[in-house]
């Protein structure tokens, strides 16, 4: 009874049934569903079109709109936004040959909504190319019952201390595992580059990693396997929290981890390039934290702590193998002499976008500072 309470209605309805209807044929019709970010920053949206044919390409797929007004995007005197599409993926919820399509948005005079941060991300990295950066994002999140608690946890308590559940086996200490093998499965079908997942270290925390990246294709793909994981998490009758400190005291926050490299650290004698800009990122330490969550720091500053495998907020450090640093370069990395090296200060929220482009200003186009330089005109 207590683990039904915690599941929405909608869940609870008769998904055979469904199924009958998704099997049904389309006579050549395709069904486009658009996907954007809204005005909080975190939240994605959605709804569909049909297209008279299947798109090849992200040119077949039309551009759109919607009422920004409701999203917290516009005003209703003005709500028109444009849904500009950039990345067609498969859909696993109405299978081929209908699409999933990320979209940016843009405002009444074509100019990027304010939560738009892909537009100057994908400027960045135009820039940067030559550099060839790769990307792999770790996205932690947290399982939750339709009443806020997380999922799985005893009405009126806590379970034990943290411990045996990360990697965990076993249904005294893993809470939800259909849901992210479900996940992983929808993202494999949808073609987004999902690497990996794990059971995390507080129970009804997950983990799953997408990359390697290149350059703006990391957004893009850490983007769509969020909606998909919102998704899957309905069918489900669950929700999916990215907060970084979903339960306050001795528990674990979540982060978003992000692995790096250029094509010269990745190379023979890599590990001094990997070292230069270890030491670039030392000297922007509150740019970095101001980017890395969607309030300016003030998320990650319940996460980063300095306790639970985290750096403390207010100081930037680095190490081989250390997951209290800021900065750690992972051990073979150190033996090697060459491969990548992994930020831990991205809060589970941040907008891999804001978070890529900033690594690549500060360690690439060499930027110093609070401020960022505008690159219109290049």
């Amino acid at each position: 009874r207590a683990v039904a309470m915690s599941v929405s209605h909608s869940s609870r309805l008769n998904k055979l049934v469904r199924e009958q209807y998704v099997r049904l044929p389309q006579d050549g019709l395709v069904q486009v569903t658009y996907v954007w970010i809204d005005g909080s920053g975190e939240g994605v949206r959605c709804k569909s079109r049909t297209l008279d044919k299947e798109p090849k390409s992200i040119e077949d797929v039309p551009e759109w709109n919607f009422d920004g007004s409701s999203t917290a995007q516009a005003e209703g005197s003005n709500s028109d936004m444009f849904l500009v599409p950039v990345r067609m993926f498969r859909d696993p919820f109405c299978l081929d040959p209908n699409k999933l399509v990320l979209c940016e948005v843009l405002k009444y005079n074509r100019k990027p909504a304010e939560t738009n941060l892909r537009h100057t991300c994908k400027k960045v990295m135009d820039l940067v190319k030559d550099s060839h950066p790769w990307f792999g994002m770790e996205q932690e999140y947290t399982l939750l019952g339709i009443n806020g608690h997380p999922y799985g946890w005893p009405d009126n308590g806590f379970p034990g201390p943290q411990g045996p559940y990360y990697c965990g086996v076993g249904a005294d200490k893993v809470y939800g595992r259909d849901i992210v093998e479900s996940h992983y499965k929808a993202c494999l079908y949808a073609g987004v580059k999902i690497c990996g997942t794990n059971a995390e270290v507080m129970p009804s925390q997950w983990e799953f990693q997408v990359g390697p990246c290149e350059g703006i294709e990391m957004g893009d793909h850490l983007w769509m396997a969020r909606f998909i994981l919102h998704r899957v998490c309905e069918d489900f009758g669950v929700v999916a929290t990215l907060d970084p400190k979903p339960m306050t005291g001795n528990w674990n926050g979540a982060g978003c981890h992000t692995n790096y490299s250029t094509e010269e650290m990745r190379r023979e004698g890599g590990l001094k390039h990997i070292e230069a800009a270890i030491e670039k990122l030392s000297k922007r330490h509150d740019y970095h934290i101001c980017v890395y969550d969607p309030r300016g720091g003030r998320d990650n500053s319940r996460r980063l702590t300095g306790h639970h495998e985290t750096s403390n907020i207010f100081e930037f450090s680095a190490g081989v193998a250390n997951r209290g640093a800021s900065i750690r370069i992972p051990r073979q990395v150190g033996q090697d002499g060459y491969g990548y090296f992994e930020d831990r200060r991205p809060a589970a929220n941040c907008d891999p976008y804001a978070v890529t482009e900033a690594i690549m200003r500060t360690t690439v186009l060499n930027e110093t500072g609070v401020e960022t330089k505008d690159y219109t005109d290049h």
